[in-house]
């Protein structure tokens, strides 16, 4: 039977400051759990309905405390709308990022990107298309928010995700490394030549990539719309994680056999 002061643990965790002060998180559903209970995190307490833990047994090289609780207490834990069979805690985690993987790869830089589920998407995006790693700066939303991890749909378990000041590393970048950003004046990403290594930035959903970063773009490139008969046709941008979804698979297509 689950304590007062475990669920008040648990549903603390759904909130940001929470999350910082005990470095941990939650994540919730059956694929989710499993994909970072076998992950590089480390996995600190697992709730469970009685049938999910019979049905997934846990190895005892996992070492990690276990909890068999009822649906009714499941229900008082969950994020979700509909609660799943399975709540994790881990340790969060943020591995600094060395510019000098910018010289040997593809890296998505995200510059103030707000909403927990295009963040997620993002994340689940680099994953299909072999993305290791993402550089958010510092007011891009939380990670670790429940509706960020649950969009991952397990990928932030193969995708290292930092948070530093964009700005500072990209002055430390190697003066030949390309720093892609979308804009309106850029060339048009299907005739540009890409490399197979640098930066690409993804900006805010609303204001797009910021003055200051603008900056440091060397390599200005544009999505194309549809030409319809008058620009009042035309949505003013598109959705961040849709533009780095198109993006992303112009750079793989270049280098796909």
């Amino acid at each position: 039977m689950l304590s007062k002061s475990q669920i008040k643990h648990v549903s603390s965790l759904k909130v940001k400051k929470y999350r910082e002060l005990y470095g941990e998180f939650i994540a919730e559903g059956s694929k989710l759990v499993l994909e970072l209970l076998y992950s590089n995190y480390t996995a600190i307490a697992l709730y469970a309905l009685k049938d999910w833990l019979i049905d997934n047994n846990i190895p005892s090289g996992i070492k990690i405390e276990v909890f068999e609780i009822s649906e009714s207490e499941m229900s008082r834990i969950t994020s979700l709308s509909t609660p799943s069979p399975c709540l994790l805690i881990l340790k969060t985690h943020n591995v600094p990022f060395n510019p000098i993987t910018a010289e040997k790869e593809l890296v998505l830089m995200l510059d103030d990107i707000k909403d927990p589920g295009n963040l997620g998407t993002i994340i689940r995006t680099a994953d299909w298309f072999g993305f290791k790693n993402i550089v958010c700066s510092p007011n891009t939303v939380d990670l670790y928010n429940p509706k960020t991890i649950q969009s991952t749909m397990g990928s932030v378990a193969r995708v290292n995700v930092c948070y530093q000041p964009l700005d500072e590393l990209l002055n430390k970048l190697n003066k030949n490394v390309s720093v892609y950003g979308s804009l309106l004046e850029g060339e048009n990403i299907i005739n540009k030549n890409l490399n197979t290594n640098g930066i690409i930035i993804i900006g805010n959903e609303s204001k797009g990539i910021s003055e200051k970063i603008r900056n440091y773009i060397n390599e200005k490139i544009f999505i194309p719309g549809y030409q319809t008969a008058t620009a009042l046709d035309k949505p003013e941008s598109l959705n961040a994680s849709i533009a780095t979804a198109i993006i992303c698979y112009e750079f793989r297509r270049r280098v796909i056999k």
